[in-house]
């Protein structure tokens, strides 16, 4: 394999793991945030729930 090969492989293998992860990441803060929306602070701050 050359080295203009090898690095662009290894460029875009670096590229797709990153985006893979960015992809996971944001999954789960929507997943968290859909799960339990009653979990913030009120108008009043009030502490939150306590099944939070």
């Amino acid at each position: 394999m050359i080295a203009v090969t090898q690095r662009r492989l290894a460029i875009t293998g670096a590229l797709v793991a990153t985006g893979v992860f960015i992809a996971a990441n944001a999954h789960l803060i929507t997943v968290a945030v859909r799960s339990q929306p009653d979990c913030t602070l009120s108008e009043r701050a009030n502490a939150a729930k306590p099944a939070c």
